[in-house]
């Protein structure tokens, strides 16, 4: 369409004016047919008759990725004996102290823990204690469900952390061999 010309400034203010008027027009029409409500109501349709991809959780579980970082642990070796020589590397490493450890050696000769603590509410789950440990003794497991009531009970002992080793040991040792190429 062709704006008829008044001369300098008055022609841009006629195609501005215009324009504005059509958007009105546009927004009167969509506002009086209900163009937008049924557009949402069809894609409320569509979607009605699709798969859900809503988990029912406590009873349906989602997949976790071999990398998943969870609850800590503490491994054994086939024959029963704890892993952690304790080096002391996975406390040195911890970005937020939530690592303590004790140790002292035994009558061979070797060193071994007496003392394995970490603070579940300190810990940002960085998998830095796992990646500094030598023998992979501390391991971050799949568990992700570990609420509890009080804040002592996020302080892990040495016994409960072997408890969740022992606990997760396949699952650990699977997601590991998985693993093995990228460490």
């Amino acid at each position: 369409m062709t704006f008829p010309s008044f001369g300098g400034q008055g022609s841009h203010w006629v195609r501005k004016n215009y324009n504005m008027t059509n958007k009105h027009l546009d927004k009167s029409v969509q506002t009086l047919f209900l163009t937008e409500l049924f557009r949402g109501m069809w894609l409320t349709l569509q979607y009605f008759f699709r798969r859900k991809v809503t988990l029912n959780y406590p009873f349906e579980k989602g997949a976790l990725s071999p990398r998943f970082r969870g609850e800590h642990v503490l491994r054994r070796y086939p024959s029963g004996e704890e892993r952690c020589i304790a080096c002391k590397l996975c406390e040195a490493v911890c970005p937020a102290q939530a690592i303590t450890i004790e140790a002292e050696a035994r009558s061979d000769g070797s060193r071994r823990t007496t003392r394995y603590d970490i603070d579940m509410t300190k810990c940002i789950f960085c998998g830095f204690c796992q990646e500094a440990c030598p023998v992979d003794a501390i391991v971050e497991g799949p568990n992700f469900e570990y609420a509890t009531e009080t804040h002592e009970e996020l302080i892990y002992n040495k016994e409960k952390l072997l408890k969740n080793g022992d606990r997760w040991e396949c699952e650990i040792r699977e997601n590991l061999a998985s693993e093995s190429l990228y460490r």
